[in-house]
């Protein structure tokens, strides 16, 4: 079974595009893959998305945090692979329906694994702009490993936990699973 954990950022924000329905304009900027398999993480600059397609498409299962709603609009213009037809887990839509509302990745990490996002996205707009792409790069890294390790800890607990409204650590149920 090969898992790849994926996180992309973007060059433009949503205000420059004129909003979220927009997101397929904001543009690729850095992604980074985790594989189960190869137990090892990857970064992919723009000249490097047919690789980032394949690594997608070969993948048994792409886990990810709003990739569905987020990183595969971004990513569609690049390709012309459908990639809302790849075997994915979105942890945000999986939790949406149970919450009733979007919880913060970094509210998720906070909350279950006791550490939080290094940035937003932003910050790594900037970064783009600057040509920090090292910055960038261990930026994406990071929330990789967050959500690989949230995606870990629900699957061999069942659970996973998330900052409430008053900022309690609230356990969720998840029925997430190594072989999905």
């Amino acid at each position: 079974m090969n898992i790849v954990y994926f996180d992309l950022e973007t060059q433009k924000s949503a205000e420059e595009v004129g909003g979220w329905e927009n997101k397929h304009r904001m543009g690729f900027s850095f992604a980074v893959t985790y594989s189960t398999r190869e137990e090892r993480f990857r970064g992919y600059e723009e000249e490097d998305i047919p690789e980032l397609i394949s690594e997608l498409r070969a993948a048994d299962c792409v886990v990810g945090y709003n990739v569905l709603g987020f990183d595969y609009s971004v990513l569609s213009p690049y390709t012309d692979v459908d990639l809302s037809k790849l075997p994915t887990l979105d942890l945000m839509v999986s939790l949406h329906p149970v919450l009733g509302f979007r919880p913060k990745l970094d509210s998720l990490a906070a909350a279950t694994l006791q550490s939080g996002k290094t940035a937003d996205g932003l910050k790594a707009i900037q970064w783009f702009r600057e040509g920090n792409f090292a910055s960038i790069a261990l930026y994406c890294k990071e929330d990789v490993r967050i959500t690989r390790d949230l995606h870990l800890f629900g699957c061999r607990n069942g659970f996973i936990y998330y900052k409430n409204r008053s900022n309690q650590s609230t356990r969720v149920n998840v029925a997430w699973s190594i072989d999905r």
